[in-house]
């Protein structure tokens, strides 16, 4: 069961880095007017200050994201722990 949980603790990372991704480029759009910085997109010049500014706001999202899944991921292990032992 524990693996259970870790699988499902990585595929909630997963699922919530991706809205947030999204939310990010939809939050980007909106403020600045522009599509967010990518480095794929050759007919659109990006400055390197707003390619930092998103690299930035991007990678602090995906941080906290990593670290609210990674400690309700813990959560849910010790109390499954815990609900073991009273049985």
């Amino acid at each position: 069961m524990n693996l259970f949980i870790k699988l499902l603790g990585t595929g909630i990372s997963i699922g919530a880095g991706l809205v947030g991704t999204k939310m990010v480029n939809t939050v980007w759009e909106k403020s600045t007017g522009r599509k967010p910085p990518t480095g794929k997109d050759e007919d659109t010049p990006t400055s390197l200050r707003s390619a930092l500014t998103f690299a930035l706001i991007s990678a602090s999202v995906s941080t906290i994201i990593q670290v609210l899944a990674n400690r309700g991921t813990q959560r849910a292990i010790s109390r499954f722990a815990k609900s073991q032992d009273i049985v």
